[in-house]
């Protein structure tokens, strides 16, 4: 059985694979002459994953934070809510 802290990392790493994939699609089509249309709907996928990756991260710290704050805050990250509030905005 998987913790949920594990179910949370694995499904974000393949939110990222996804968006690797994504990201050298569009790559792919640039160099190849590829049609604008192609290109910006490619680019608004891998935007939109990576945004979605940062939410998760940024939401399963969160998590751990509202679970114990003192923990969260003096953990390997060293994330207070404060901290947590920032890193949700540069995503926002």
């Amino acid at each position: 059985m998987t913790t949920p802290e594990a179910e949370a990392q694995r499904r974000i790493v393949n939110r990222l694979r996804r968006a690797s994939g994504q990201l050298n699609a569009v790559i792919a089509a640039v160099e190849n002459g590829g049609s604008c249309r192609d290109v910006v709907t490619q680019l608004a996928a891998v935007t939109s994953a990576l945004h979605k990756a940062g939410f998760a991260i940024v939401s399963t710290a969160m998590k751990d934070c509202l679970v114990d704050p003192q923990a969260a805050a003096a953990g390997e990250d060293g994330l207070t809510t404060e901290e947590l509030e920032k890193l949700f905005l540069m995503l926002a």
